[in-house]
């Protein structure tokens, strides 16, 4: 499971449309269709049901698009705690005292 996978996942379960996340995330509806495919078959579990041109989620996609959202914010937040970091260690490294 990619960190990418689950954007596509999350992007078209709020949006209700492949076409629409692929707009949202500058890349192709069939990017984003076989990605969210690819993220099913590796979990065993229909995450979206596919009925006349409109998404919805399943039981599944419902547990996992809460999870998701909360595991790319995790994600997202350990990029700028990590950037944060490294601001410190350089402004110590110049002598000023962070604290």
């Amino acid at each position: 499971m990619e960190l990418e996978q689950l954007r596509m996942f999350v992007s078209a379960a709020e949006s209700g449309s492949f076409s629409a996340a692929g707009r949202e995330l500058y890349t192709s509806h069939s990017t984003v269709s076989r990605a969210v495919s690819a993220l099913e078959k590796e979990l065993g579990v229909r995450l979206i049901s596919r009925s006349n041109r409109v998404l919805g989620l399943t039981a599944a996609g419902e547990l996992l698009l809460e999870e998701a959202r909360e595991l790319l914010g995790k994600a997202d937040g350990l990029g700028e705690k990590l950037r944060s970091l490294e601001g410190q260690e350089a402004r110590s490294r110049t002598g000023r005292n962070i604290l």
